[in-house]
């Protein structure tokens, strides 16, 4: 089998999906998978919709009409705030998305009407993280502002969290997040149907807070793939943390001084960290570098440390392992390696069942 290959277990991916919706499920909480870290894998997103998620999203409309014309059913949302030149192509391909500018919101209403459709609108709320969303001053008058365009209708609101800046969900900004819905209702007259608190890193908060308030939705994509929280990278209990790992090949093994010799310079992504003498050590390198993956986020197995990686070549200490030539190491992976591992041309995906009776048809 070819590598560097990625292996996604969907059978594992099935059982992370519905653990989470039925533990959020409890709290009256709805799921929307995200698919963006998966490149909008069709399998994966099929396989999340067949475990109760609601709908699924994605950052990338690409993703999201790939999936259309695969013909994976269920809601779709833009995660990301539309681009202007997009706009057309959002409304044919995604139910909702996410807005942030008075503007594009004013663009895919003209768009919706010229295609005949109706287009759902999710106002994103800055608070804190500073990465999107609209002051929450000013989240009712652009509710609406919202109203008044033809063929939209306002599904709720959102927020991000722990992606820029860090800040981390908890009782202060998820209440924030409550009021500021009940405020819109009161400003616009008409419920909300989707309060959506954040991404996997509200799932500490969203499974141990008292109370929840109006927060009904979570998205989540790193928690169901990989089986952690982002928040601090901790294993969530009852799930797996190899749903998808990354295997490279063996391509040199031999024993080698653990310290450079020579003058010393940049290296190809910087300065290098300096080594520690521990005499000769057996390294191995594997044909995956920086433009597979991020090597700084992979987990190597037992006995093998991670030296270093350039461009195509990662380097191993092997210790006492005897890794042969056409060898293979299978890693376990963060949320950046993952995406851009995702992302590379060079690295094949390759997904798997284990078990068909975890994976009941899509209705």
């Amino acid at each position: 089998m070819t590598a560097p290959r990625l292996e996604i277990d969907l059978a594992k991916i099935h059982h992370n999906a519905h653990t989470l919706v039925e533990r959020l499920g409890a709290r009256g909480i709805s799921v929307t998978g995200v698919t963006k870290a998966a490149l909008g894998s069709t399998e994966i997103a099929s396989t999340l919709l067949r475990a109760g998620v609601t709908g699924i999203g994605d950052s990338r409309i690409d993703n999201i009409e790939a999936m259309r014309a695969a013909r994976v059913p269920g809601r779709m949302t833009l995660i990301r705030s539309p681009m202007m030149s997009q706009v057309d192509r959002v409304v044919r391909h995604a139910e909702v998305s996410c807005n942030t500018e008075i503007d594009v919101v004013r663009a895919l209403s003209a768009a919706a009407g010229a295609s005949g459709r109706t287009h759902g609108i999710l106002l994103m709320v800055e608070l804190g993280d500073l990465r999107e969303g609209i002051m929450p001053g000013d989240v009712a008058d652009i509710a609406r502002r919202t109203l008044s365009f033809p063929h939209l209708t306002l599904e709720g609101i959102g927020t991000n969290l722990a992606c820029h800046s860090g800040v981390a969900p908890g009782p202060a900004n998820m209440e924030e997040l409550s009021a500021l819905a009940d405020a819109v209702e009161t400003a616009v007259g008409h419920p909300l149907a989707v309060v959506s608190g954040g991404n996997s890193a509200s799932l500490d908060w969203a499974l141990g807070s008292a109370s929840i308030g109006r927060i009904n939705n979570l998205r989540l994509g790193e928690s169901i793939l990989l089986g952690r929280e982002p928040l601090h990278r901790q294993v969530i209990e009852g799930l797996h943390t190899d749903a998808i790992t990354l295997v490279a090949e063996v391509i040199e093994s031999k024993d080698k001084p653990s310290q450079p010799w020579g003058e010393i310079a940049e290296a190809a992504f910087g300065h290098p960290a300096p080594a520690r003498d521990r005499g000769n050590r057996r390294r191995a390198i594997l044909a995956l570098g920086e433009q597979d993956t991020d090597p700084a986020g992979l987990a190597p197995p037992g006995g093998l440390a991670i030296v270093g990686a350039s461009s195509d070549h990662l380097i191993v200490d092997a210790g006492d392992l005897p890794l042969a030539l056409g060898a293979e190491v299978r890693f376990e992976l963060s949320y950046s390696a993952l995406v851009r591992a995702m992302t590379s041309p060079f690295v094949a995906k390759v997904a798997k069942v284990r078990s068909r009776k975890l994976l009941p048809p899509v209705r």
